[in-house]
């Protein structure tokens, strides 16, 4: 009972970390997809679905997902000196101003709320300048006791959601749409987690060059929904 109990609890803190309500600011961007459907690239459920997918399996899947698991380990055995470094190498992987500045700000945004909710080793994260978004969510599931498959899992969806809400708004899609594409891209999501669990260090790095150019292109767009 007392396992079921502490099972069910890293169920709901899970929930809790990848809720968009989780206060950090994250609605607030698109990690260029609004350049991407601005260009015409996303314009349908079939395009808007092709482009999640790509950016999963070449992107996420390479460098999210695999550092993810490395920061995991780090904060389990304390060991901040591999913390900073993956930190580091995840930051560098970030193509564009545009995507640095979004990862720093929800980092150090999670940092203060971990602060806040009595967690303080995230209190250090709020003054750098290269604290990424992934080093505090996965010190929040080590030490709210979630597992490591679980957090990739809570970390992908909360990804989709937030990227799915977003087009709905820029496409525009609507609300049974983009359930539909969610409904779509869900299947796929344990695949991809598994692959990125085998990943050797030499394999973790992607580019995704029209993202980072349509990136880049939207620091300047003209009329914006999301920040830059």
């Amino acid at each position: 009972m007392i396992s079921t109990k502490s099972s069910n609890l890293s169920l709901l803190k899970l929930l809790q970390l990848s809720s968009p309500t989780l206060p950090v600011g994250a609605f607030a961007y698109s990690q260029g997809l609004e350049s991407v459907v601005e260009s015409g690239l996303v314009n349908n459920v079939e395009s808007l679905q092709n482009w999640l997918f790509d950016t999963l399996k070449l992107s996420l899947k390479y460098v999210d997902l695999a550092v993810l698991s490395r920061l995991y380990q780090a904060w389990e055995d304390e060991d901040i000196d591999t913390v900073k470094y993956w930190n580091q190498q995840l930051y560098a992987q970030r193509e564009t101003s545009e995507l640095r500045a979004e990862d720093h700000h929800l980092g150090v945004a999670l940092a203060r709320l971990l602060s806040d909710l009595d967690i303080p080793q995230a209190n250090v994260w709020k003054k750098y300048d290269n604290t990424c978004f992934l080093t505090l969510f996965t010190l929040a599931a080590v030490e709210w006791k979630i597992d490591l498959e679980q957090t990739m899992y809570g970390f992908l969806w909360s990804w989709l959601d937030n990227q799915i809400a977003a087009a709905i708004k820029l496409v525009p899609l609507g609300q049974t749409d983009g359930q539909r594409v969610l409904s779509n891209l869900l299947p796929k999501v344990p695949e991809v987690i598994q692959q990125a669990q085998v990943l050797d260090d030499i394999d973790i790095g992607a580019s995704l060059p029209m993202l980072a150019i349509l990136s880049s292109q939207h620091e300047t767009q003209y009329s914006r929904l999301f920040r830059s």
